[in-house]
C-alpha cells in the first residue's frame, strides 16, 4: 500500500514564497520548456535570500501549475519530495494535517508506513 500517490491536484503548489531551485534543476526545467536558462530566470523565477525561487502568482500558486504541473517530469527537489519533508517525518500531527489536505496521501496508511516510504524516497534522492 502506497502512502503517497500524487493526484496533481495542485494543493501543494500553493504557498507564498515559491519553491527554491538549484542550478542543475534550472537547466533541466529550461531544457524541458525549450527555453534558455536566462529566459527561465527572467520569466519564471525570482532571486532572493541568495537563492532562486519559482515565481508564484498573486494567489500564491506556482506559475507552472495550470490544471496540473507544467514541469512535472522535471520538477525541483522540494516538489519531488512532497510530502516527505522533515517536518512531516518528525511530527505525526503535521502528517495528519497533510492527510486531510492532500488527496495524494493515503488516509488508510499508518504513520509508520508513511515513514517507511518516506525514508525510501529520501534515500533515492541522495546523489
Amino acid at each position: 500500500m502506497k502512502a503517497f500517490d500524487c493526484k496533481m491536484c495542485g494543493q501543494c503548489c500553493k504557498g507564498e514564497g515559491g519553491v527554491f531551485v538549484e542550478s542543475g534543476e534550472m537547466l533541466r526545467i529550461a531544457r524541458f520548456l525549450r527555453i534558455t536558462p536566462r529566459d527561465l530566470e527572467r520569466d519564471y523565477c525570482d532571486f532572493r535570500n541568495g537563492r532562486m525561487y519559482i515565481r508564484t502568482g498573486e494567489d500564491g500558486t506556482c506559475c507552472f501549475y495550470r490544471n496540473g504541473c507544467g514541469i512535472h517530469p522535471v520538477k525541483p527537489a522540494p516538489c519531488r519530495l512532497w510530502p516527505f519533508f522533515p517536518a512531516m517525518m518528525k511530527d505525526r500531527e503535521n502528517w495528519e494535517v497533510a492527510k486531510q489536505n492532500c488527496p495524494g496521501v493515503n488516509a488508510s496508511c499508518t504513520y509508520e508506513e508513511f515513514l517507511l516510504e518516506g525514508r525510501a524516497v529520501l534515500e533515492s534522492e541522495v546523489p
